[in-house]
């Protein structure tokens, strides 16, 4: 038995293409539906891009007091890197603007280069982010074709495993800190490699203790509510 108003802490898997505030808004909606009320409290705790899926939780009611709590806590993701191409977001939002070669890409020239991001980094955010200047948001800025000058951030990656190489691609294992941006470490490691790289897909799998295994989808949390 849920208590949505007390303050219930949801575990869901975000589905590709939405934004989190898309899910945010249609479990407010079933809630709302399955009580009839027309005002609960519901946030989440952390942004995943409307491109990635995976982990994201969902805070309603008098825990949405906690969402700073689960926002500091290690996120696990797992990312696929496409090699020799460069896209303006670091991702698939825009077309590709430049390629490169990748010849000399090895899986051992790929396992000498990820352990150089482990520890504290410097890590300068996307010009394709939420992250603002002077009041407005980054993103917007840049689709309109604006000049995007972010300043670098301190971040904590913890782990990086090469779980997949191929000519084309490589898949990674990244175990990191709040703030991080896959993207954005996607194409550091792609300049790394002395060639180019975007993110082609990512999932979270884990926040803090919470895996992806307890998450559920938001058509199966309709059902339940209704």
């Amino acid at each position: 038995m849920y208590h949505f108003q007390e303050g219930e802490i949801l575990y869901f898997n975000k589905p590709l293409h939405w934004t989190s505030f898309d899910l945010v808004n249609k479990v407010r909606y079933e809630i709302s539906r399955s009580l009839k009320i027309k005002k609960i409290k519901v946030g989440h705790a952390g942004t995943l891009d409307p491109l990635a899926t995976g982990v994201i939780i969902i805070c309603t009611g008098k825990a949405t007091k906690r969402i700073d709590e689960f926002q500091y806590q290690t996120k696990e993701y797992v990312a696929t890197l496409a090699l020799g191409a460069t896209t303006l977001s670091f991702d698939l939002e825009t077309e590709i603007d430049k390629r490169y070669e990748t010849a000399h890409i090895t899986r051992e020239l790929v396992e000498e280069t990820l352990p150089k991001f482990i520890g504290s980094i410097q890590q300068i955010p996307p010009a394709y982010s939420a992250c603002k200047i002077n009041g407005n948001r980054a993103y917007d800025l840049a689709r309109k074709g604006l000049e995007v000058d972010l300043k670098p951030k301190t971040l904590v990656i913890d782990e990086i495993e090469l779980l997949d190489f191929q000519p084309e691609s490589i898949k990674i294992q990244v175990v990191c800190s709040k703030g991080t941006y896959i993207r954005a470490l996607a194409r550091d490691i792609g300049e790394a490699l002395q060639s180019g790289a975007h993110l082609a897909a990512l999932e979270r799998t884990k926040i803090g203790s919470v895996t992806l295994e307890q998450c559920i989808d938001i058509e199966t949390f309709g059902r339940m509510l209704h």
